[in-house]
């Protein structure tokens, strides 16, 4: 059997970064073997400038928007940025699957192996049948108006089901919500039987106009759902933030993800762990800063212990898919996060929200996790220089 023993500068096991004391060895496939100390490694050691870590988990995407970038401005807020995702969608069926290819092949050359990915179209399949990437398909169903509730899930239905054929996982296949303000009573409830033993991802408090909404029936909603023509006369703003109105909707989901949170405050975050402190909040900087030009307040999160993972949103609204630029955003507003911190979102918990931990996330013998190495660190750290690629 062929084995590679590897070493760097650094290495993080998935859980603790290691300072030029540890040979991680693995076989040829990529199976981790082992993880020991030099005197142990024996010869034919392949030495590396940088940090090694296990392959990164990208929880949260819409690779079907990946034809979209650079079409919609920055900082326009999500009202008029989910208008214009409405009006520029469809493109040629070509274009699209080839947008998708190039950016899943970036992914994948940038350590990325999991992905945590929105499907409102069954677009993506024939690329995951053949991808070398592993993923967890989330059906994602909307319908404002309760008299579409059916219909709107019957198709999601359908679209599951082929999910089902096609990709053969449905495991790590489930119909989640959209968000808040597009989901009404009686489609939370056709789909709430189907959370149970699923991970079910929402977007949460991504602008202050959520918020509004449900407090007190305002804010800008109300215009997009005039735009829209969506008879909004049937909800009743139920007077408070919208988090603790519908978290407890999720309660069958065996594993929850709120994205975004970037107007989460710490009443709401409070309350929510308090019900569910297993709860995963992912964080998409770059495409929040390109959206609202806001970040959610991270060492909030940090300080109440929640559980933390990282996503990339969609290229209509991120420059790149790439993790490692969202730590490098983390990093530059908020320098005292150490990397070994985000790395753990970036592994370890990223394969525990996508129900992946007994394959990716950590060096422990048996597993299949991927070997990234960070170059051009400093002192140890992410910085703005840092680069990214997959070596195993």
């Amino acid at each position: 059997m062929s084995f590679r023993k590897l070493k760097a500068d650094y290495l993080f096991d998935g859980k603790t970064v290691h300072k030029n004391r540890k040979i991680l060895i693995c076989q040829a496939d990529g199976k981790i073997e082992n993880l020991v100390s030099e005197e142990d490694a024996g010869t034919e050691v392949e030495y590396f400038s940088g940090l090694l870590s296990p392959g990164f988990v990208n929880s949260h995407c819409h690779l079907e928007l990946s034809h979209l970038k650079g079409t919609i401005p920055e900082k326009t807020g999500l009202v008029d940025f989910a208008l214009r995702i409405i009006k520029f969608r469809n493109s040629r069926e070509q274009a699209m699957l080839d947008a998708m290819e190039s950016a899943e092949e970036q992914m994948h050359r940038e350590g990325i192996v999991a992905l945590g990915d929105i499907c409102n179209t069954g677009q993506t399949i024939p690329l995951k049948t053949r991808s070398r990437l592993a993923y967890y398909n989330f059906v994602e169903i909307l319908g404002w108006m309760p008299s579409q509730a059916s219909q709107r899930f019957e198709a999601g239905r359908r679209l599951f089901e082929e999910f089902v054929r096609a990709v053969g996982d449905e495991t790590h296949l489930s119909i989640s919500p959209h968000a808040p303000y597009s989901v009404s009573g009686p489609l939370w409830n056709l789909i709430s039987p189907g959370f149970v033993g699923k991970t079910i991802t929402i977007h949460n408090q991504e602008t202050e106009s959520e918020n509004a909404l449900f407090q007190s029936g305002s804010g800008d909603f109300l215009r997009m759902f005039d735009t829209l023509g969506i008879d909004n006369t049937a909800f009743k703003a139920p007077g408070q933030s919208s988090l603790p109105y519908y978290f407890k909707k999720l309660k069958s989901a065996a594993r929850v993800i709120l994205v975004h949170n970037t107007y989460t405050g710490e009443e709401d975050l409070r309350a929510c762990l308090s019900e569910r402190p297993e709860a995963f909040f992912c964080l998409c900087p770059n495409a929040n800063l390109y959206i609202e030009d806001r970040l959610p307040d991270i060492p909030m999160f940090i300080r109440l212990g929640a559980r933390m993972i990282l996503g990339t949103d969609s290229l209509a609204s991120n420059h790149q898919l790439s993790i490692l630029e969202e730590m490098k955003t983390i990093k530059k507003f908020h320098p005292d996060i150490p990397t070994e911190t985000m790395l753990g979102w970036a592994t370890r918990e990223g394969a525990a929200a996508l129900d992946y931990s007994d394959r990716l996330g950590d060096f422990k013998a048996g597993k299949k996790p991927g070997v990234v190495l960070i170059e051009n660190l400093k002192r140890g750290e992410i910085g703005e220089k840092s680069r990214a690629r997959k070596i195993l």
